[in-house]
């Protein structure tokens, strides 16, 4: 399929935070690129193209697919456009970019932008209103798709990411190495049997903390694209251990206080969801399956 044609100020094309150079072929995200096959690819830039109307599946076809080719179109059109959502983090059930309409076709649905300054539609307008437009363009692709908020630097947030895990580590490796103190701790405020309770809770969740979090952060920091989806499928085992150690403050209690215990506890208690949202800022979360 050929590429649709376009004027000179039309060769990079931007909708939310993404950004499709068609003379490089290339879809980014943030100014990352995004692996995206060529048929995915076409479909994505026929699809902007004619953005906001509907685009048959026999268009597709007839685009992708030549009158002598014998393949199953159908079920290779579902693929190409599977992997174009999965591209986009989008979902066939609540669309932000591609919608199927049923037994029609698909719309492109979020406003399309051409960044070039010297189209002719930008030029004709006056110098304010071009400020106007260029700002309002930067903000909108500034801002997450899904959480509504400006998009930090990815350092940033893979930094914050990391020293959350590297906390949690040293809860986990400073509660072994004082392990005695801690069953001195729990057998003073507690019974027999439920002292000895917390005892095996902190020595076994440990033991499955340590690994976990030296794969966070190893993973967070080699940048491994895959850590969204990771995450999102270790999340609740990461919330059930986080939930437990939240209360490791109450075991100081007698030396920093119950009012100290107490907010830090609730501190914790929040961190795991903060960790899900530094990841979905820094790493794409894949859509719902379509």
């Amino acid at each position: 399929m050929s590429i649709p044609s376009s004027s000179p100020a039309r060769k990079i094309l931007r909708f939310a935070v993404f950004e499709v150079d068609l003379a490089a072929g290339e879809l980014r995200k943030n100014g990352t690129r995004i692996r995206l096959q060529e048929q995915p690819f076409q479909i994505l830039v026929y699809l902007l193209d004619r953005a906001g109307d509907v685009v048959t599946r026999e268009e597709l076809r007839q685009k992708l697919w030549p009158a002598d080719t014998f393949v199953d179109v159908d079920h290779s059109l579902n693929t190409a456009i599977n992997k174009l959502r999965e591209a986009l983090g989008d979902s066939a059930s609540s669309p932000r970019y591609v919608e199927t309409l049923a037994r029609r076709g698909y719309r492109f649905l979020a406003p399309v932008q051409s960044p070039e300054a010297n189209s002719p539609a930008q030029n004709s307008l006056p110098v304010a209103a071009r400020e106007t437009a260029v700002t309002a363009t930067t903000q909108a692709a500034s801002f997450h798709p899904d959480l509504e908020v400006p998009v930090p630097r990815r350092s940033l947030t893979r930094a914050l990411f990391g020293l959350v895990q590297l906390m949690y580590l040293i809860f986990y490796v400073n509660a072994l190495f004082r392990l005695g103190a801690i069953d001195r701790i729990t057998s003073t405020l507690l019974p027999g049997w439920e002292a000895r309770a917390v005892f095996v809770a902190v020595l076994v969740t440990a033991g499955v903390g340590i690994p976990l979090r030296c794969y966070l952060i190893s993973a967070v920091a080699f940048d491994h694209q895959g850590l969204g989806d990771k995450f999102r499928r270790m999340f609740p085992v990461i919330l059930a251990l986080d939930q437990l150690w939240a209360v490791a403050p109450f075991l100081l209690a007698e030396k920093i206080g119950f009012g100290a215990a107490f907010a830090a506890t609730a501190a914790l208690l929040y961190v795991p969801f903060s960790e899900r949202t530094l990841v979905r800022l820094a790493y794409r979360m894949p859509p719902a399956e379509c």
